[in-house]
């Protein structure tokens, strides 16, 4: 994607791209050395629906399952039940959920919750929160602490991307750890459960993997895997490039194109035909905690003739529809399993402005909001979050067709 130097990708509402000014910030990092045939994509190895179907990967069948697969699903839930936190996807605006949680543990009312699942941005955070307090100092870290060049390189696309998520791969090596993975490890031989969802593109579906399991597996390829499976669950289509993630089916070996969890939806709690009204699945859990980590309120402008932000102002839309739709069903849900409904979202009152991609001000600010939330006495609310008001019209402009 070509521009001023001074443009770049912005993730707002929750996973689109969104062009802004760039954030003033420490110097951009130095790509890794590459030379033009290094950048030439080669091409994949073709396989089937019926294979990848039942492909695993090599040596961890264990990694991971279909969202749809109601079977694999209540296999791989925890052997008892217990509280359940819902991380959704949420771009830049995941420092509400982080403070959120980092506020918790403040207070001392943040359990060791049974389940977690992370979409999306979710997904990034559900590793810290999912293996204790003591990772509190890497969560908040990873929130407020970066800036755009710790997530992308701007002004490098390819034809998979308008830009390149190397910096975010190197961060995330950083952060997520062996002794990370020990933990993580050794909360899952306990019973709980660390689900991270991405999105198989070749399939159309959703992915849940189990990130417990690939760490309890350890070694390299575990802590690589895991690695790429958060990579995945935060790469935005188009404007992130996907991850291709080594599968295997009756002896052949291939690849599949993984990316964001969200494309199937902001959240996860279980599978669609689980959670349908006509189903009458109770959820085995004592608590369902759910963080938002988007801005739920619309975001007015004057949209450019120009195609990105035509995209972002679109997608925007979106997510914020289909959040408050999961959100609605999960809540049908939890009152039909007789589970505590309880949701987190950013308060409509914020209104620190962002002055560009992924900037620290910004996310400092948010963090620190959710973390006086977090403090709070009343951390979470009970009831759905309201929809924004509008000033009304007056009633001689509309013209009166039916019944009231």
């Amino acid at each position: 994607m070509s521009g001023p130097a001074t443009t770049e990708f912005h993730a707002k509402a929750g996973n689109q791209p969104r062009l802004k000014q760039a954030t003033p910030g420490r110097a951009a990092k130095t790509p890794p050395q590459t030379t033009s045939t290094q950048t030439e994509l080669p091409p994949r190895v073709p396989f089937t629906a019926a294979e990848d179907a039942a492909s695993i990967v090599p040596g961890m069948p264990e990694a991971r399952f279909w969202a749809d697969s109601e079977m694999d699903y209540r296999n791989a839930l925890p052997p008892q039940p217990g509280p359940w936190l819902i991380l959704s996807s949420g771009g830049e605006d995941g420092a509400f959920g982080a403070g959120l949680l980092v506020g918790l543990s403040a207070a001392g009312r943040r359990p060791d919750y049974t389940v977690v699942t992370g979409v999306s941005s979710g997904s990034l955070m559900a590793p810290f929160v999912f293996a204790g307090t003591r990772y509190d100092d890497a969560l908040r870290r990873t929130y407020t602490n970066v800036t755009a060049a710790d997530i992308f390189e701007a002004g490098h696309s390819t034809s998979e991307s308008f830009v390149d998520t190397w910096p975010l791969r190197e961060l995330i090596a950083k952060e997520v750890t062996p002794a990370l993975l020990e933990d993580i490890a050794a909360a899952h031989r306990s019973g709980r459960r660390l689900f991270v969802v991405t999105t198989d593109l070749d399939a159309e579906r959703s992915v849940v993997w189990n990130m417990g399991a690939i760490a309890a597996h350890g070694g390299g390829d575990a802590l690589k895997l895991f690695r790429k499976v958060l990579l995945a669950s935060a790469s935005v289509p188009g404007a992130f490039p996907p991850v291709l993630i080594d599968v295997e089916a009756n002896g052949k070996r291939f690849a599949e194109m993984h990316a964001d969890g969200g494309i199937g939806g902001q959240l996860f709690v279980a599978p669609a035909a689980l959670m349908a009204s006509t189903n009458e699945y109770r959820l085995p859990a004592t608590q369902l905690y759910i963080v938002v980590n988007s801005d739920l309120k619309p975001d007015f402008k004057v949209v450019e003739r120009f195609a990105p932000s035509i995209l972002s102002q679109s997608v925007g839309m979106a997510v914020q529809v289909d959040t408050r739709l999961m959100l609605s069903l999960t809540c049908a849900v939890t009152k039909r399993s007789s589970v505590g409904f309880n949701v987190a979202s950013i308060p409509s009152n914020f209104d620190v402005p962002s002055k560009g991609s992924f900037d620290p001000d910004y996310m400092k600010a948010l963090f620190q909001t959710g973390y006086d939330q977090g403090r709070s006495a009343t951390p979470f609310s009970n009831e759905l979050p309201p929809y924004p008001t509008w000033p009304t019209r007056p009633s001689s402009h509309i013209e009166q067709t039916g019944a009231n």
